[in-house]
């Protein structure tokens, strides 16, 4: 099971990331991380919606009103240039990041333990 906090440091890499090819709302974006991990984590409203006030602060999306599948209006967001650099930065760091913890994971030439 994948630690909430853990996550949670990189729910806007991951809201970016779906944004990054079409716009799209708050469920449609909660279904589409339990679809792409197949269940295996489902992000809460509240972090989600606190992620939305965080990436629009910071000018990284865009919201706008458009009539969702069901005929109601919702509130769509779009990511902005300035949110693309910032996905971008966020997954060099990420990718920095998973090389940093795996040099103390994975087998070398220290003889470093890897997780079992």
């Amino acid at each position: 099971m994948i630690s909430s906090d853990f996550i949670r440091g990189y729910i806007d890499l991951i809201v970016l990331s779906i944004l990054k090819n079409e716009p799209n709302y708050g469920y449609g974006i909660s279904k589409a991380i339990e679809d792409i991990t197949q269940g295996d984590y489902t992000v809460k409203q509240t972090t989600l919606y606190s992620a939305f006030k965080r990436l629009e602060k910071n000018n990284y999306v865009t919201p706008f009103s458009q009539i969702g599948p069901t005929g109601k209006e919702r509130t769509y967001y779009r990511i902005t240039p300035a949110g693309a650099d910032y996905y971008h930065a966020k997954c060099q760091e990420w990718d920095d990041t998973k090389r940093i913890v795996n040099l103390f994971i994975t087998p070398h030439h220290s003889g470093t333990a890897q997780c079992s």
